[in-house]
Order: C-alpha cells, then structure tokens, then sequence
C-alpha cells in the first residue's frame, strides 16, 4: 500500500519506514543497520528487478571480439560480474594493459574480485556523474577502443551518445538483461515514508508494476546520475540524491536528510 499522506511542510511527522530497492545485506554490520539504529526507523530490503546473464553461446551472435578492445566502462558491478564471466566462458584472456573506466570509486574498487587492482590501470569519476567519468575518458580516447557492457534492455543512452559524439571507436555488447520483479506483495501490503532506486530500471520496474503510480508524499531517493535521471523524468519529484560531495553513498545521503527531519 503506497503513502496517501502529504508528508511535505510544517509538521510532517518523522520518517519511519523505508524501502531499500536492493537485496537485503549478507552482513550484520552493514551500515544501513547502523542507519536503522541510529535513527529508530525500519528498512526493508527488496530488489525491483533481477538479473539474467546471456549465455555466451548467444553473446557469440553479436560478433564482438573483446579481445580486440583495449578499455572497459563500466556503470555497475552487475556489469563487471557478467563481463568476467563471459570471458571466462568464451575462455577469452585479457590483457594485463585493458584500462577500465568506472562510474564511481565503489565500482572501480569491485574489480579487485576478479583483477589484480595494482597491476591495472583503473580511472573512475571524482562524483558518480556521467559527466566526470567523461571527463576521465576524454583524456584517453584517443588511443583506446572501448567495449561498454551493458543490459540488453537498458535505458539509458547517455554514455553512447557521449562516445559517438567524440568519435571513439567503440562496441556495447549485451551480456545480461533485466527483468522487473513482482513488487506487489511488498507494496500492496507495506506503507514506505521513502524509498530509494539506484537503477534506472527499478524505476521502470516500478511502473510497470503500477502504472497509475502517484507519489502522494512518498519521498524519492536515488543513486547515480541515470537514476536520478529516470526519477524525473517518470515525474516523480526526487528528495534524496546520491552521491555528492559529502553524501558518497545512499547510506551517508539517507543519514544527513534524515538528521533534519527526525529531529
């Protein structure tokens, strides 16, 4: 059941549920727990969306030879997860020079499961923006070709239109597609003060759970640029950003907007 009451203006009362669009932490010591404690509110965990890894005997039909790319982008460490394991599966080794290009220091720092981190060249935005990772990028298309893996359904088109318009020679294999869960066992019998997407594709998944969905007060948080991005553009009005400058991740942006409104 989604939130009916204006919860914007004087006298709002305090958050005291709110919905985390991701699995739920394997660790006990995961700083949402922290959150939850700090703040006296409760977090629920449950991802819109699930993943399915293309199985590389249908990768080969898109005739993309990664060894012949010389950087990597990659947006998420779902990318990364299914980018290593077709190549592990197409037996494909690469080089020990491949540069990889990420969206955050969190994603850069993700390739240390299947990279040895020192020994390769690794760049990332300075703030999550699509923008500072084009800035990182632009100082070296020039002598690289670029492999950017990404959802067979993505949405977003940012980064490809980026490395057409700078001329960058450069392929976008699918390796995964995504697939919206079903959202109504959780929503149609839970009222959230706030929930927070970190996928354009949760937000789509969303929608096509409810597509008459109306905010009706429901603060929005979102990470990254492209969530962000898809937030507003669904219409939806968007209260907690991430990352900036002093909020790196949604816990830290979740934990300041909340030191202002559980006072």
């Amino acid at each position: 059941m989604l939130k009916n009451e204006a919860k914007k203006g004087a006298g709002a009362p305090a958050i005291k549920k709110i919905l985390i669009t991701q699995p739920r932490p394997e660790s006990d010591k995961s700083p949402y727990f922290e959150l939850g404690r700090k703040f006296g509110v409760t977090l629920d965990f449950h991802p819109f969306i699930s993943l399915e890894g293309i199985p590389s005997k249908d990768f080969r039909k898109q005739k993309i030879d990664i060894a012949q790319y010389s950087a990597v982008i990659f947006t998420s460490r779902n990318a990364i997860d299914h980018f290593f394991r077709i190549c592990e599966e197409m037996k494909v080794n690469v080089s020990q020079d491949t540069k990889y290009f990420c969206i955050t220091e969190a994603v850069a720092l993700y390739l240390q499961k299947f990279i040895l981190y020192r020994k390769r060249k690794v760049f990332y935005g300075a703030d999550g923006s699509n923008k500072s990772m084009f800035d990182v990028v632009n100082k070296h298309k020039e002598n690289e070709t670029f492999l950017y893996p990404c959802s067979e359904n993505q949405q977003d088109n940012d980064i490809v239109s980026w490395l057409k318009a700078h001329k960058c020679e450069f392929a976008t294999p699918f390796m995964y597609r995504t697939i919206s869960n079903d959202l109504k066992p959780i929503l149609g019998s839970h009222q959230y003060d706030i929930i927070c997407f970190f996928t354009p594709s949760g937000v789509k998944s969303l929608f096509e759970n409810y597509p008459s969905f109306q905010q009706n007060g429901t603060l929005i948080g979102a990470f990254g640029s492209n969530t962000s991005k898809a937030v507003e553009e669904a219409g939806l009005a968007l209260d907690i950003k991430a990352p900036q400058p002093q909020a790196p991740s949604m816990v830290a942006a979740l934990d300041q907007f909340l030191s202002g409104k559980n006072k």
